[in-house]
């Protein structure tokens, strides 16, 4: 059984990590947010209250988050190893957790700095009508603002502006930083350089993994 947890800021590339390898270990990953951006966009009520505060740059109610995860853990497939992304994102959440009975064996952290974070979200672009995804700095359209695919006019989400993201930023350091130092002393945390490119992220994560 391996129970990993992803840590790292927003934009850190948890989620895409985290996928790489519920692929090559086959073991299944668990985004918080994932379950939560479906909530949004069905809008069911829980999906509501949440989209009000993911658009203002705040964290998501610990209470909502424990519950939404207990609900979807409680599931068989979990029960030969996880990959936590997204969750706990402070000490509260860590708490709860633990109590419950989820537990990790290895914690990965992205160390990824502000202003490489702040680069990769407001510069991120999508397409509403095919989905295709853009990056003004790392991965621009070819022709400005258009979609490379379908030449639909891109978008920017709410969330990705620079205001908000210096907000998450902050509510990171304060939050969920705490957690770093936590796994640091139980010496199951493993400190990754999140400023690299993907795939130097990736074999450093996997060499970290032992695959």
């Amino acid at each position: 059984m391996m129970r990993i947890l992803i840590l790292g800021a927003p934009g850190a590339g948890k989620g895409t990590q985290s996928k790489l390898i519920s692929e090559i270990l086959s073991i299944p990953h668990i985004s918080t947010g994932d379950i939560l951006r479906n909530e949004i966009s069905s809008g069911t009520p829980l999906g509501n209250k949440v989209k009000s505060y993911v658009e203002s740059g705040q964290l998501v109610p610990d209470e909502i988050i424990v519950e939404v995860l207990l609900s979807e853990m409680s599931k068989d497939k979990y029960k030969n190893g996880y990959i936590l992304d997204g969750f706990p994102r402070n000490m509260n959440q860590l708490k709860v957790m633990e109590e419950k009975g989820i537990h990790v064996d290895k914690v990965i952290f992205i160390d990824t700095s502000e202003e490489e974070i702040i680069k990769r979200i407001t510069g991120r672009r999508s397409c509403p009508n095919c989905g295709s995804v853009y990056n003004l700095y790392y991965n621009p359209p070819k022709q400005q603002n258009k979609c490379d695919k379908c030449g639909t006019e891109l978008v920017q989400r709410k969330d990705d502006t620079e205001e908000v993201v210096r907000k998450r930023l902050e509510t990171f350091k304060n939050e969920t930083l705490p957690i770093v130092d936590y796994y640091t002393s139980k010496k199951i945390l493993y400190r990754v350089n999140g400023n690299k490119n993907f795939d130097d992220i990736k074999n450093e994560i996997f060499s970290l993994l032992g695959v």
